[in-house]
């Protein structure tokens, strides 16, 4: 069910301007259809695990910040 969603996704991705279609528009260009379905299908269990656990929600637009090491 990922891979198909996301190949829904990627498909219709140069119709939307979220930052998600606008790099899977960009990834589907230079690696192929197919690549950019498997990785949008990896991504998004990934959002909603994150969305899921802080309780916010949604923000496709979102940049996430990698965590400084202490």
């Amino acid at each position: 069910m990922l891979i198909q969603g996301a190949k829904s996704a990627v498909m219709t991705a140069h119709r939307r301007q979220d930052k998600i279609s606008t790099g899977v528009v960009s990834l589907r260009e230079a690696s192929g259809w197919q690549k950019a379905v498997v990785a949008l299908a990896n991504k998004n269990p990934r959002i909603l695990w994150a969305v899921m656990t802080r309780g916010e929600a949604f923000d496709a637009n979102h940049l996430s910040v990698k965590p400084t090491g202490t």
